[in-house]
């Protein structure tokens, strides 16, 4: 609900503030004092382009700036939020544009483009101008009129969440099928790579291994001969190193009665002695582990060449880098049989929920249909009432493929003088007769569907009497739930305001014209609206009728 709009420096406006309440508010005023401009401000905020020529004061800029109660519009909070915007129950939104021509825009103060003003504004406001009524080029305002019409609005949220739940699936098979597509073209080479690793059958550190052991069975004489000579020294030799570190034991061990001080060396000598034993018996394992088969040789040979071929072809440097390719190449290869089973589950799937789709679209339509006579015969009755009695409405519905809406597609249409000839309404129609159909219709939809402020700029243009307090009644209707801005010159429309404004000219002292608003109290609405019907200087009779209106 709109709250407060301010406007200034905006054209002939230098600052003016409106307060409209939440049901019907009428705007009067003489023509040219200012009502077109007001709705030129209003859609500034709507994401309509900005213009230099609209500043009054070329040193100041204009900004026009409005308050939204918004705390039980839901849809526009999640818009809010998807849009990364500040989410509170009041949204200030705010168009400011400079002398030198740049325009900017605000939605709770963080800057917005206007595409996204636009976007988010549409869910505030439905502004009904003589011109432009595009919720009419889009199937969507035409069904869930028709829907609000046949009392089907939940089924066909419903359908709707299903209908995006099967999008969803489908997607998913779609996705996993380009998936498994695109793996089919690889899986064969994939595996030609995998069995490749897996015959070749490497154990962790393999290559590494061989290599080193092959480099050793290449130097075997030379290790043998060093190993041998090293423990000869320590234990076959003329002189071994261990019998002589024995003899010095046993010497120090001789004077160890009469000189303590060599006890601890003695054990030191022993310690010695005990760990070149141990060296001299290792030395001996090691030169029997030393061979020299040229049958290992070449095994050793062919493994390592195979290894370097294949960490080659891989970009490798290492047995663990091959290993761990082979396992990823094991992963991926499963995953495609992985992905296999997702289609088959989707495939199923989708089968179910397009049967339910299918079957809850069928439904829909089904009542659809049977709410279009009486939809239709409303709609008639009502134009005959706001002045159109010569216009028949009527209601268009094809089968489609199943979309969001369902397996309908809806088109309003209008013979405008009995022709006989059914026109699109949106070419059919003129700008008047457009927006009191537009009336019409939301008055009927008003109790079941969620609808913006509805702004009706001169819905009663060409009408007076009988039609003229028809469209106020039906304003008035609408009103109760929605809140709905009329501009109007009828005096039956205007009396039927909850709240009346009245736009006018004021001078101010450099006799510089300015518009300007205000409320209107009981009293000053009745002499407004005598005015008009008897003109500047009413009569007792008009002012009578004024009261009576009002009243």
């Amino acid at each position: 609900m709109l709250q407060k709009l301010v406007i200034k420096n905006y054209a002939i406006i230098d600052h003016l503030v409106i307060e409209p309440d939440g049901q019907l508010n009428t705007v009067t005023g003489e023509t040219g004092a200012g009502k077109s401009i007001i709705l030129g401000a209003l859609s500034l905020i709507l994401g309509e382009r900005a213009d230099t020529s609209v500043l009054i004061n070329k040193n100041e800029k204009s900004v026009v700036e409005a308050y939204f109660d918004v705390s039980k519009n839901t849809a526009f909070q999640n818009a809010l939020t998807t849009a990364e915007l500040d989410n509170e129950e009041q949204c200030i939104i705010r168009r400011e544009i400079g002398a030198n021509g740049k325009s900017r825009a605000f939605i709770n103060d963080t800057p917005v483009t206007l595409n996204l003003l636009n976007k988010l504004t549409s869910m505030l406001v439905d502004l009904h101008q003589q011109f432009g009524h595009l919720a009419l080029e889009d199937d969507h305002f035409q069904m869930e009129s028709l829907d609000a019409i046949g009392s089907t609005v939940e089924l066909a949220e419903n359908y709707r969440k299903l209908y995006y739940k099967h999008k969803s699936i489908k997607q998913k098979l779609a996705d996993n099928r380009e998936r498994q597509s695109q793996w089919k073209k690889e899986a064969d080479y994939k595996q030609y790579l995998l069995d490749e690793l897996e015959q070749a059958a490497y154990k962790p550190d393999e290559i590494e291994n061989a290599d080193r052991q092959l480099k050793q069975m290449g130097h075997a004489e030379r290790i043998v001969s060093v190993l041998q000579a090293c423990r000869v020294l320590l234990e076959e030799s003329e002189q071994p190193l261990i019998n002589e570190l024995k003899r010095i034991s046993q010497q120090l061990q001789s004077i160890a009665d009469v000189m303590p001080e060599v006890k601890p060396l003695q054990g030191r000598v022993l310690s010695v002695y005990a760990e070149l034993k141990d060296i001299s018996g290792e030395l001996e394992s090691e030169q029997g582990k030393v061979m020299l088969d040229p049958a290992v040789m070449a095994e050793l040979q062919e493994r390592i060449d195979l290894g370097y071929k294949l960490l080659k072809k891989h970009g490798a440097t290492t047995t663990a880098e091959l290993l761990e390719l082979q396992g990823k190449l094991e992963e991926e290869l499963k995953a495609t049989l992985d992905v296999n089973d997702a289609i088959e589950r989707l495939a199923k799937e989708e089968g179910v929920i397009y049967k339910e789709l299918t079957a809850e679209a069928e439904k829909l339509s089904a009542l659809r249909k049977k709410a279009m006579p009486g939809f239709i015969k409303k709609i008639n009755e009502l134009m005959v009432l706001v002045g159109m009695p010569n216009a028949r409405f009527d209601i268009r519905m094809e089968s489609v493929l199943p979309s969001v809406h369902g397996i309908d597609n809806v088109e309003f249409l209008l013979d405008a003088n009995k022709s006989g000839q059914f026109q699109l309404l949106q070419k059919a129609a003129s700008g008047g007769e457009m927006s009191r159909i537009m009336l019409c219709i939301k008055s009927l939809t008003a109790e079941a569907l969620h609808l913006p402020t509805l702004i009706f700029d001169e819905v009663d243009t060409g009408i007076s009497g009988e039609a003229a307090r028809q469209v106020g009644v039906l304003l008035r209707e609408l009103s109760a739930y929605h809140q709905v801005i009329c501009i109007t010159h009828q005096p039956q429309v205007a009396a039927r305001g909850t709240r009346h404004f009245y736009v006018y000219k004021e001078a101010d002292k450099n006799e510089r014209l300015s518009t300007k608003i205000k409320t209107l109290q009981k009293d000053e609405r009745v002499l407004a609206i005598a005015r008009m019907i008897g003109g500047e200087q009413p009569s007792a009779a008009a002012m009578s009728n004024a009261k009576e209106l009002v009243n």
